[in-house]
């Protein structure tokens, strides 16, 4: 299954949230889950996808900015 997941930095980003909505499904993610928050802050959401997720399912982002904000922290999500 691929699930999705957007997130944007700010509430005042509404424009660019729906465009990666849009796009996620477009490539046919079943599942999208999205949140308006800082990538510093607790991202309840991406938790929630991960948890969700099972072995053989993928989790899609429309660029990596919305998933981490370093390579170290890319492993760190992985991890």
């Amino acid at each position: 299954m691929l699930i999705g997941y957007a997130r944007t930095s700010t509430l005042e980003q509404k424009a660019g949230l729906e465009a990666q909505i849009e796009s996620l499904k477009a490539i046919g993610c079943e599942k999208v889950y999205t949140e308006q928050t800082s990538s510093v802050a607790v991202r309840e959401a991406l938790k929630a996808s991960m948890e969700f997720s099972r072995e053989g399912d993928t989790i899609v982002v429309t660029k990596l900015d919305r998933l981490a904000r370093s390579v170290r922290h890319l492993g760190e999500i992985l991890e």
